[in-house]
């Protein structure tokens, strides 16, 4: 599978250096929006083909998958241009910026029969299984509460400050946070109380989020953009607690039946960088015939993006 990548920024170099690693998949294409900088781009990670356009990436007929690594305010018109190149895609979280754009993305794709996808890295890693398996067992008892951590002092980028390029804490950070409730939580949002402190451009800066599940689970997260955390999750039973060591992307499950002493330990499989597994799977449906990944489907992409606009509309934020 050869992947083009749009967007020449961080998160760019780090799939780059994935694709570099991972067994049947290439990274075959970058595009920035400056030649220079694609070219720079493909010097670094050894990339064969450097466009100075989007429109010229997507016109490439050796591309297989389209990698939107740009920021989430360009997330809707490179994909739906991508579409309707019959490009299959493979964007960024946070998927679009908001609901809207998300549903007309989803029709777009389907109307023309091409694979599109939400690159939110958690939902595709074997953690997901092995953690599941867990609280699956009965080993923490029932889940009665959650509480999870995201933040990063990344206050300095402009794309976290500009309310344009869809900055805040929300739309980077706190996807994950409302994605792991998902993936861990059987029961269904019944109340949700929330508070955010804005940041002096108006974008939020960080904001807390509570909420009761139909199953009686208490949830707590807390997510920040403006200070460093100790970006944990705790999921607390009647008989003990899970502990992931890291939100995103953990090295190891703690279970642990008494207060701070850790019962067993287990450790999750090495990997490349973590991005190889949601690679992988668009690999797989797309050799399957498949319009979206079964780790993430539409349902639950338009499920957070309608979360996230309800939570914004709270808190005042554009």
């Amino acid at each position: 599978m050869n992947v083009g990548i749009i967007g020449a920024g961080h998160i760019a170099e780090k799939m780059a250096t994935t694709l570099g690693r991972v067994e049947d998949c290439s990274c075959l294409a970058i595009a920035s929006r400056s030649l220079e900088k694609a070219q720079d781009f493909a010097a670094r990670f050894g990339v064969a083909r450097a466009y100075g356009s989007y429109d010229n990436l997507l016109a490439d007929p050796d591309v297989d998958l389209v990698y939107v690594a740009t920021p989430h305010s360009c997330h809707f018109d490179i994909t739906r241009r991508a579409i309707l190149a019959g490009k299959p895609c493979l964007v960024e979280k946070s998927f679009m910026a908001n609901a809207t754009e998300a549903a007309a993305i989803i029709a777009l794709a389907r109307e023309n029969g091409v694979f599109v996808a939400e690159a939110i890295w958690p939902r595709y890693m074997p953690v997901l299984g092995i953690a599941r398996e867990v609280l699956a067992s009965g080993v923490i008892g029932k889940p009665v509460t959650v509480n999870a951590t995201l933040a990063y002092n990344v206050s300095e980028k402009e794309r976290i400050q500009s309310p344009e390029l869809g900055g805040g804490a929300l739309l980077d950070l706190g996807v994950y946070l409302l994605n792991f409730v998902r993936m861990y939580c059987d029961g269904q949002i019944e109340q949700i109380s929330t508070s955010c402190v804005k940041s002096p451009t108006g974008v939020d800066a960080s904001e807390n989020i509570s909420m009761t599940l139909s199953d009686g689970t208490l949830v707590s997260l807390q997510c920040s953009a403006w200070s460093q955390g100790d970006n944990q999750a705790v999921i607390a039973g009647t008989s003990g607690y899970l502990v992931f060591n890291d939100l995103i992307n953990p090295t190891k499950l703690l279970i642990c039946r008494k207060r701070h002493i850790v019962e067993r330990e287990i450790v999750l499989p090495e990997q490349i960088t973590g991005f190889e597994y949601q690679v992988r799977a668009c690999r797989d449906a797309l050799a399957s015939g498949l319009l979206e990944p079964p780790q993430m489907p539409h349902s639950e992409t338009l499920y957070i993006m309608h979360l996230m606009d309800r939570l914004r509309s709270e808190w005042g934020t554009v």
